[in-house]
């Protein structure tokens, strides 16, 4: 059956005669002498454009095979049209494409270089990055590159922008990575901006400060874009070098709101919430118009600051601008509330969430069990898994259990702790890490099982921390086993202080303190 009969009947005939002198379709054959006639590239044409699903698409595509349609290279834009509608877009309606890259993919490697363009190439690769679901599809963009390079098809400024991004997401990659910087030297393209900037982003992201300063500091001032002072200022934040960073915030001649959220985050997030808040009310008085990851990182200033006060105005500032709860926004807003001591607030936020994330259901679960609120912890749990079972992007992780086992230390739920120690590993496949153990060593040790303590901290696959033995040595002495205590007490002393490193965190320095700073955020 032809593709087209899978449309109404007229649909051709309307728009065969519609008198437009600028359509390519304006001297196509009427439905009657189509019959007569071979199925040709400005049929398909049309019918790839006005397709309306996957199914139709592939009837089209079936057809051009029959037809030979794309063994001739004058027919490139046939291609071209079928490749564009199902390559994911981050512009256009979702409903104009069909997002199935692995079908572009097959579609491309079975047409002939001949009928081939260097675009072509570049939307698919472009594609495996949009569409990343893992390292195995991060390599698949870097398969093509090199089937590009073997069938000699030319590269332009776009081509590497997207195999470095590939790069970037793929762990382990950066000498593949340099190895790209070389060839775009070669090619004549590594002097493009946008190629530069890319380079600088993925210098960054593996921690090679020095090699992402050295792309930036080769740049001309006249070249340098607001992208590149940001990505430049980005990396230095990501490494903690705010004095820096702050530097070259200073010295940008064009800030966005991007720039201004990765200095705020940088303050933020490195011990100095004040001066990112001050930072805020001189981008308000710049008339930059925040955007939700600003807002995110101003509630994380306040939860660094204890400060239930700002934290509540920074949330009326984002209902006073328009913004929704988003899942960024309103995770944070959950972690604030609930650190900064108000419970109840940071469920209401959670209640009224249109869409949670999994952080969101991690944030809210460990909330209830800090606050003392096991049972209800282990009961939204279980409705995690209820909605989990119908959004594969929610199920629960190895955080997830590190709030459940919380929930269950913090009622003394011994047999339910070691139910879901086991379950996390039998049903989900997560191996127990470090906060796991300490979880199940607490609670062993809580309820007077210290010999069954100390063996699960002898037997576990790695070295304990201290956190461990701190846990276990407390439920000793509160039991007075004299013995034990002083063989914990050497464990403790010798293990490597790790206070930092844990998510069973104590809220109390945040549930009564205030800050003395004022300002108004509305």
């Amino acid at each position: 059956m032809v593709a087209y009969l899978s449309y109404p009947p007229d649909a051709l005939t309307n728009y065969y005669s519609n008198n437009n002198n600028n359509s390519p379709f304006l001297h196509l054959p009427s439905p009657r002498q189509r019959r007569r006639r071979r199925f040709d590239s400005r049929e398909a044409l049309f019918l790839i454009r006005e397709c309306n699903s996957f199914k139709q698409l592939k009837q089209i595509h079936a057809q051009v095979l029959r037809n030979g349609l794309l063994h001739h290279c004058n027919n490139q834009l046939l291609l071209t049209q079928m490749l564009l509608r199902l390559c994911p877009s981050t512009t256009s309606s979702p409903s104009n494409h069909f997002n199935d890259t692995d079908y572009a993919t097959s579609l491309l490697l079975s047409t002939p270089p001949t009928t081939t363009t260097t675009f072509n190439w570049n939307l698919v690769i472009r594609s495996h990055t949009i569409d990343y679901s893992g390292p195995v599809s991060a390599h698949r963009p870097l398969l093509l590159y090199s089937l590009m390079i073997q069938r000699s098809i030319p590269h332009d400024h776009f081509t590497f922008p997207f195999v470095i991004r590939a790069c970037t997401l793929l762990s382990l990659s950066l000498p593949l990575g340099k190895a790209l910087h070389a060839r775009s030297v070669v090619t004549g393209f590594y002097t493009d901006i946008f190629v530069q900037n890319t380079l600088m982003d993925m210098y960054f992201k593996y921690g090679d400060y020095v090699s992402g300063s050295m792309v930036f500091d080769k740049m001309s001032d006249a070249k340098r874009t607001v992208v590149s002072w940001t990505t430049m200022l980005v990396g230095l934040v990501s490494a903690e070098a705010i004095k820096d960073a702050r530097a070259v915030f200073d010295l940008m001649p064009e800030r966005n709101v991007v720039s201004w959220t990765a200095m705020i985050g940088g303050y933020a997030r490195n011990g100095q919430p004040q001066e990112a808040l001050r930072l805020f009310k001189c981008m308000v008085d710049d008339g930059i118009r925040p955007n939700e990851y600003t807002l995110v990182n101003l509630l994380v200033a306040c939860t660094e600051m204890g400060s239930l006060k700002l934290g509540s105005s920074i949330h009326d500032l984002a209902l006073k601008r328009g913004f929704g709860l988003g899942v960024f926004l309103g995770t944070a807003l959950i972690d604030m509330y609930s650190k900064c001591g108000s419970l109840e607030d940071a469920r209401k936020v959670f209640d009224e969430m249109p869409r949670r994330s999994l952080a969101t259901w991690n944030s809210m679960i460990t909330s209830l069990g800090v606050h003392g609120q096991g049972y209800e912890a282990l009961f939204l749990f279980s409705t995690m898994e209820k909605a989990a079972s119908l959004d594969n992007n929610i199920q629960p992780d190895a955080v997830t259990f590190v709030g459940v086992l919380r929930a269950c230390l913090q009622e003394g739920l011994v047999a339910e702790g070691c139910r879901y120690f086991r379950y996390m590993r039998d049903c989900y496949g997560i191996t127990p890490i470090m906060d796991h153990y300490v979880c199940m060593v607490a609670l062993l040790a809580q309820a007077g099982m210290l010999n069954e303590a100390y063996q699960l901290a002898t037997l576990m696959p790695k070295k304990p921390n201290g956190l461990v033995w701190e846990a276990l040595l407390r439920a000793v002495r509160a039991y007075g086993n004299v013995d034990l205590e002083q063989v914990v007490s050497k464990l403790v002393e010798d293990a490597e202080p790790t206070r930092d490193a844990t998510l069973l965190y104590d809220q109390s320095h945040h549930l009564h303190g205030d800050s003395s700073f004022e300002w108004e955020v509305g």
